[in-house]
């Protein structure tokens, strides 16, 4: 059982997280019809309850899980904020809620059904069918009996029957789905003109005055988090090829002179051919009588020259895949066809024909195009390859040897990492502007900033910001352990201050101040003249202007790449209200849509494929949140003072 474990590691995981994760994950073990009532209850649901035990074990694995899929570059922070909290608390509601009604109501499961559900699962199958083998090497592996495995399984399937009928039963209506169908297939003709703030930015103006109100109305939004300024070495190729020594030319040439067909392009002979077909089986008469024809097409070549091959094989070649081009066969190597051919190839020289020549597939006529014999690079004309491939070679070994002495010497110098630096020989270098969930942009924190550096990739990493925020190295100060951002990035980190959460001054944001301004006064600028246009058009234009674009045909489903706002503005004007003109404002600026024409769709679309089963799907869901919410009331639940304080805390906080 053992070997099967250590052999099918990855199997084992998968099948663990399907198999156990989604049965357990929030309530754990306990079974459907076992409550666990606790001194901190936060959620009441009839009689039961869910307390923060529940809550704080559900959403360890919910971080755990998502550690997992991201391969450790999930952001805590992610869940650590109050709608996070709330979604995962009614998470567990709406379970307890099914785990009450299927209590009360009996919900149950034959011995029948739990068998052919476990049956069916496909972890628990080989070749098709289920195994009782693997059933039990599986189930033996995690620790689980047959019982607790069946009863856990016999609960889930409990559960399933009280809002799985809901959804599985859910269906559109057709005239619904056709209504659907014709208003996504559509087509409307429309022109557009869109008026840019910049256009509008040369006559605004923006003065101090402006500056200090908005600084003072906005101080919120202008606050900065906790940073820290950090000092950090970083490991990659680049510091290991800078580490590498000079290199002399007797190992240049060594290598040069080990891998010297890497140097040298080989000879090749651009061609191409007439193809007289011999079938598979040809009687001696067949075959001679191929030949001939070869023959007697190989002197008609000669006759017409280079100039004429081409020609020649597009009338007579038998090769329906390149007669169409001439016969061409493009640029051939040695060691790509058989050596008959070959050689017949390699002999010829430039625009010369060869006799006809046997084949697999019958006789070929050759033309040698063009010819290039093999060019070797010498020593010193390759020097500057080679010597990039041996400093790579060299670099690999000694990025393996420099991070284990990164993580030796961080440690042995717990609050310094210049030793580390001296050692290996690289910088240390220094970033401002790193904040818990982000890297603060140069705008808001000037000179030095993360985000601005070459290596804001790997600083704003959520491993390097989840370390930097420890006590370790937050109050302490000390080294961090080596962090490995990738196979060839490893970086090591130090807090070097800590700046708390701030209103920079004045003085530090008037530029990013006045340029929000320029930038709000600019798309007013422009709305107003947008809504001004409109404004005529809909009473005074009858024909569309010239500054409006191509008319294009768009639909819900083929949008030809207009934005949102602008496609519902064109899908708001009633089909019997065109020609029309529609004015909306844009994130950046504000469009005139002009819709001049309304065409039904072909509802036979291929895009609507499945629309229907989508639809019910989503109905489906509709309905069962329905059903949960009336089920919620009927046992009148209720988030307790305790849960809205768990919610609502500050992140960070227990």
């Amino acid at each position: 059982m053992f070997d099967f474990i250590r052999t099918h590691q990855r199997l084992m995981q998968l099948i663990l997280l399907v198999l156990i994760v989604p049965s357990f994950a929030l309530i754990g073990m306990s079974g459907y019809s076992t409550y666990v009532s606790g001194d901190h209850e936060i959620a009441r649901v009839g009689e039961s309850s869910v307390t923060q035990e529940e809550f704080d074990q559900a959403r360890r694995n919910q971080l755990q899980q998502m550690q997992e899929s991201s391969q450790g570059r999930f952001d805590p922070s992610m869940l650590d904020n109050p709608d996070a909290r709330r979604a995962l608390l009614e998470q567990l509601i709406d379970r307890r809620t099914q785990i009450v009604v299927a209590s009360n109501d009996r919900f149950s499961v034959s011995d029948g059904a739990l068998r052919r559900a476990i049956a069916a699962m496909p972890q628990l199958q080989v070749d098709g069918q289920f195994s009782p083998e693997r059933y039990n090497q599986i189930l033996a592996s995690s620790g689980m009996t047959p019982r607790d495995f069946e009863a856990g399984q016999r609960a889930e399937l409990a559960l399933s029957r009280v809002l799985g009928p809901i959804g599985d039963t859910a269906g559109l209506p057709k005239s619904v789905l056709n209504l659907l169908e014709q208003a996504l297939t559509e087509e409307r003709t429309v022109r557009m003109r869109v008026f840019d703030p910049s256009d509008y930015q040369a006559d605004i103006k923006v003065s101090d005055e402006d500056i200090k109100a908005w600084y003072e109305a906005h101080q919120d939004a202008l606050r900065l988090p906790e940073q820290v300024a950090i000092q950090y070495i970083l490991l990659d190729e680049a510091a290991a090829l800078a580490s590498v020594p000079t290199i002399d030319d007797t190992q240049l040439k060594g290598y040069y002179e080990q891998n010297k067909s890497k140097y040298v392009v080989p000879a090749r002979v651009n061609v191409s051919h007439i193809l007289i077909k011999v079938p598979s089986g040809a009687t001696e008469e067949t075959s001679k009588q191929a030949l001939e024809r070869a023959q007697a097409l190989a002197k008609r070549a000669r006759e017409a020259g280079a100039s004429g091959f081409a020609a020649l094989a597009r009338n007579e070649s038998q090769d329906a895949g390149t007669a169409r081009s001439g016969g061409e066969l493009g640029w051939v190597q040695r060691g790509v066809w058989p050596l008959s051919l070959e050689q017949v190839v390699f002999g010829l020289k430039k625009d010369e024909i060869s006799d006809p020549v046997k084949g697999e597939d019958g006789y070929h006529i050759f033309i040698a195009n063009d010819i290039q014999a093999e060019k070797g690079e010498t020593f010193d004309e390759a020097r500057a390859k080679v010597e990039a491939e041996v400093r790579h070679q060299l670099a690999a070994d000694r990025f393996a040897d420099m991070a284990t002495q990164l993580t030796s010497l961080v440690y042995d110098n717990a609050t310094s990492l210049e030793p580390a630096a001296r050692a290996l020989g690289v910088e240390v270098r220094h970033a401002t502007g790193i904040a818990r969930d982000r890297l603060l942009s140069a705008d808001e924190v000037g000179a030095g900033s993360a985000a601005a550096s070459a290596d804001a990739a790997t600083l704003g990493d959520v491993r390097v910001r989840s370390v930097l925020y420890t006590p370790q190295l937050l109050t302490d100060k000390q080294n961090s352990g080596v962090i490995e951002i990738s196979p060839d990035t490893m970086v090591a980190v130090r807090v070097d201050t800590v700046t708390p959460a701030h209103v920079p001054a004045l003085a530090l944001v008037s530029e990013h101040i006045r340029t929000q301004l320029l930038t709000e006064r600019s798309l007013q600028a422009a709305v107003q003249a947008g809504e001004g246009v409109l404004k005529t058009l809909r009473t005074d234009t009858p024909d569309v202007p010239e500054s409006f674009g191509e008319a294009v045909k768009i639909s819900r489903l083929n949008p030809l790449g207009l934005s949102k706002p602008v496609l519902d503005a064109a899908f708001q004007v009633p089909a019997n209200k065109v020609p029309a003109y529609q004015g909306v404002t844009l994130a950046q600026g504000y469009a005139i849509v002009s819709v001049e024409a309304v065409k039904a769709g072909t509802v036979d679309n291929p895009a609507l494929e499945g629309l229907s089963a989508q639809l019910a799907q989503v109905w489906g869901s509709a309905e069962e949140r329905s059903v949960m919410q009336v089920m919620r009331s009927s046992l009148g639940v209720k988030i307790t003072p305790e849960g809205e304080q768990l919610i609502t805390q500050e992140p960070g906080q227990d």
